[in-house]
Formats: structure tokens, C-alpha cells, sequence
């Protein structure tokens, strides 16, 4: 880990759903002390609407946020690099935690199918913070 703030880039391919919502968890329950960063190799032109309005429903609010496009550099800087279980390929850096987060994609679902995935991630992201802080 960095001796600042750890970092972690969160990873899907239109970087419009999963990874916002991750994003949005884990920069709010972090509470500012980890470093947050999102991306996807085919980044949308916007938030996925449905993900915004699960993340609202629980208090987050993502709707500002922009899909951006992955780099090698945003993998560099990571500490950790999670992938959203979509097959997205990272580049591989020696020392940096990688996983793979296999979770359903709300693109194209309902609200009634995106607060499971919304939940699961939340839980996953409390988890991290557990182990970075």
C-alpha cells in the first residue's frame, strides 16, 4: 500500500453501473481515506439511470459522476484494481492486489433487479474497507 491513502480503481467495460456504484460506496463509507478511481475499456456516454436511482434510494448520489475511459496509468496508481466480473483485461503491475468481483450487470434491468446487485456491492465494498483501513 501507498504511505498515503490507499487507492483503488474499480473496473467495468462501459464503466457505467457496477463500477459507479462501487465508486459511490466506497467514497462515501471511506470516509475520504481511500483514494477512489473508476474506469472501463468502452465507457457509455452516461450513468446507467437505474444505478443512479438504487444508489439513491440508499443515500449516494452518483448522478454527477462521468464514464471514463481506462488507462494504464489509472491501473498504476492503483493500490488495488477490481474488476466488475465483465472481462474487462487490466494491465498486470508486479506488487498491486487484484480481484474479481463477479456480480450481474444492471444494464437493460429494472430497479426490482438492480437493489440485489446495489446490496451485494455495498457489502463488498464495507468489506474492502475493513481491510484497507
Amino acid at each position: 500500500m501507498s504511505l498515503t491513502s490507499p487507492s483503488v480503481l474499480f473496473v467495468c467495460v462501459h464503466n457505467a453501473g457496477r463500477s459507479q456504484m462501487a465508486a459511490g460506496y466506497l467514497a462515501a463509507l471511506s470516509g475520504g481515506r481511500i483514494e477512489v478511481l473508476s474506469a472501463g475499456s468502452e465507457p457509455k456516454d452516461q450513468i446507467n439511470q437505474v444505478a443512479i436511482a438504487a444508489m439513491a434510494e440508499d443515500g449516494i448520489d452518483i448522478a454527477q459522476n462521468v464514464p471514463k475511459i481506462l488507462t494504464t496509468d489509472a491501473v498504476r496508481a492503483s493500490d488495488v484494481v477490481i474488476t466488475m466480473g465483465c472481462g474487462d483485461v487490466c494491465p498486470i503491475f508486479p506488487g498491486k492486489r487484484y480481484e474479481d468481483w463477479k456480480l450481474d450487470d444492471p444494464a437493460g434491468q429494472g430497479i426490482e433487479a438492480v437493489r440485489p446487485i446495489r446490496d451485494e456491492i455495498r457489502a463488498r465494498v464495507e468489506a474492502l474497507i475493513a481491510q484497507l483501513v
